[in-house]
């Protein structure tokens, strides 16, 4: 291990931890570590796990049963697991698939695969044959690790792979549950290059066939300080993310911005979710800082939220942006106020709203310790107060991706003009504080205005009939397109006329003229298997169904339908 390397780490985390709620102070103390050679499992984890008996990983299960496994257990049982993966063939380069739940083998697995050299490509349990079979051969793995119940989705996958089944026994397959008689003292076979690889990430294709995203050995696990600063985590926390493995955000809230911090990771399984028991659980196992995705928010916002828990201090969102209507209801209930971030799989938290400072409505915050970002004119290239979120690379920001493996033309793209773009459109004031607009792919002109689905989206959010809703352009004769919402109801509402009406004058009573839905139609949304929807799939829709027609939809309607509306 190399201790200068831990130490130049733990600089770097406390003078962030040091300036929790001072921004201005973190931005000026903050310096991105520099080091040759970085182990995060052995030179951060091992060495915090030492004679520590603080919990590291609490997983609560659906019905009560829970376990807990402190700092230098969670390090002895990756000691175990790689030194068991070794004797299987595991070398320093190989590329492992891990495709497990949230269970305390994930982390082990995680801690293990980095202690040896080998690189991570996280998967989740959702994925079907297709999935697999793109990731382990353009993923070109040599080993997978997957849960028994799911083996079978790799029956006549061909490849010439490794093959560890995790709570039971098959035919062809390892048993995991050996890996805890390895002796559970591990030796590095060498250094780790800071700039070696360590992750693979299938991003989640809301736009197109998923790419491949290489991070090293710093950009996620040092990269994700910006993460623990963002969250306001410190030593000690209970840290609750809701979240599914095989994503980039369950490592980033999960994993590295609590380990960090020397947090807790509290998990809660569930099969359905349930606001009551979530709610519970949080009281009971005094969650101190929490993360969840908007959908997330929303259903909350639904249940009788109670008073606001004991020892909660800090609640943010990630994923896409938070509708403004849901902050101030948890505001209103809890009197704490839902911080928004904003990163990418590409990187760690980019920008967000930093503890003990201002919130502005609608805003994600400003950009933070380790980021300069700039808002560019996609057409010129300037900088501005509108546009394409940028970073700028003339300090390369530690918590970016190596690029899109094995597609040069791509990377040349998002790289270019000393700038990586995130394909992202934004406004910023004269404070710093950058409001998200949408993605370049997703705005679209209507009668030559310039239209936003996320502004317009997060108006509709407010109507009561309204549980989730995207909106896309919709072919039109005379204005080129008119804006269209896909709605998915609340329950008690159903896809009639008298509903379609009620959203008709919501959105007339709360958009000016030129923003107002047109059209609309009650509709199952299509969703990645991360849960995002694909409004490439809706925007493909509209122009093979009614593009040059004047027919309506299966349960859609149009403005024209409704004379009350018009007189």
């Amino acid at each position: 291990m190399s201790n200068e390397a831990t130490e130049i780490f733990q600089r770097a985390r406390d003078s962030l931890l040091s300036h929790r709620q001072d921004y201005d102070s973190a931005l000026r103390a903050f310096a991105i570590p520099e080091f040759g050679e970085f182990n995060w499992a052995i030179d951060w984890f091992d060495a915090i796990g030492r004679g520590n008996n603080d919990i590291a990983l609490w997983v609560v299960e659906e019905d009560g049963t829970e376990r807990k496994f402190s700092f230098e257990e969670m390090a002895s049982r990756s000691n175990q697991v790689a030194n068991w993966l070794r004797s299987h063939g595991v070398v320093r380069g190989d590329r492992i698939i891990v495709m497990l739940g949230n269970q305390v083998e994930l982390w082990e697995t995680v801690l293990a695969v980095m202690k040896l050299g080998a690189i991570l490509i996280p998967a989740t349990t959702l994925l079907g044959r297709a999935d697999l079979e793109d990731r382990i051969a353009r993923g070109h793995a040599r080993h997978v690790v997957v849960n028994s119940d799911v083996v079978e989705k790799f029956d006549g996958i061909a490849g010439d792979y490794t093959r560890v089944s995790v709570g039971g026994m098959h035919d062809g397959w390892l048993d995991y549950a050996d890996a805890h008689l390895a002796d559970d003292h591990f030796v590095p076979d060498g250094v780790t290059g800071v700039d070696e690889t360590f992750l693979l990430y299938f991003t989640s294709g809301t736009t197109a066939k998923p790419k491949l995203v290489e991070h090293t050995h710093s950009s996620y696990p040092v990269g994700h300080l910006s993460t623990m600063y963002w969250i306001g985590l410190q030593p000690g926390d209970v840290h609750l993310n809701i979240s599914s493995p095989g994503w980039a955000k369950h490592a980033w809230s999960s994993l590295f911005a609590p380990w960090n911090a020397q947090a807790t990771v509290l998990v809660y399984n569930y099969s359905r979710f349930n606001a009551t028991a979530l709610l519970e659980q949080i009281n009971r196992c005094g969650v101190t800082t929490f993360c969840a995705p908007p959908t997330v928010w929303r259903m909350l916002a639904q249940a009788n939220l109670g008073g606001r828990p004991a020892k909660l201090r800090e609640v943010v969102s990630a994923g896409e942006p938070l509708n403004p209507s849901i902050i101030e209801y948890i505001q209103d209930s809890w009197g704490l106020t839902v911080r928004d971030g904003y990163g990418q799989t590409e990187t760690t938290a980019q920008i967000g709203n930093t503890p003990g400072q201002r919130v502005k409505p609608g805003s994600m915050g400003r950009a933070l310790p380790g980021y300069k970002i700039a808002l560019l004119d996609p057409m010129t290239g300037k900088a501005g107060t509108d546009g394409e979120i940028c970073i700028d690379l003339s300090q390369h920001p530690i918590g970016l991706m190596v690029g899109y493996q094995g597609n040069p033309e791509l990377n040349a793209e998002v790289m270019r003009d000393g700038h990586y773009h995130t394909g992202d459109v934004a406004s910023v004031d004269d404070q710093g504080y950058i409001t998200y607009v949408g993605r370049t792919d997703d705005i679209f002109k209507a009668s030559d205005y310039r239209i936003s689905p996320f502004e317009l989206e997060s108006v509709l959010l407010e109507h009561e009939a309204v549980a989730e809703v995207a909106v896309v352009p919709s072919p039109d004769e005379l204005r080129l397109s008119v804006p269209k919402a896909y709605v998915s109801l609340a329950a008690g509402f159903g896809p009639d006329r008298a509903t379609a009406l009620s959203i008709f004058r919501f959105s007339r009573e709360n958009l000016a003229p030129y923003k107002r839905i047109r059209r609309l139609e009650f509709f199952d949304l299509p969703k990645t298997i991360s849960g995002k929807i694909r409004r490439v799939d809706l925007r493909q829709r509209e122009q093979e169904m009614h593009g040059g027609s004047t027919e309506t939809a299966p349960n859609g309607w149009r403005v024209e339908d409704f004379p009350e509306l018009t007189s």
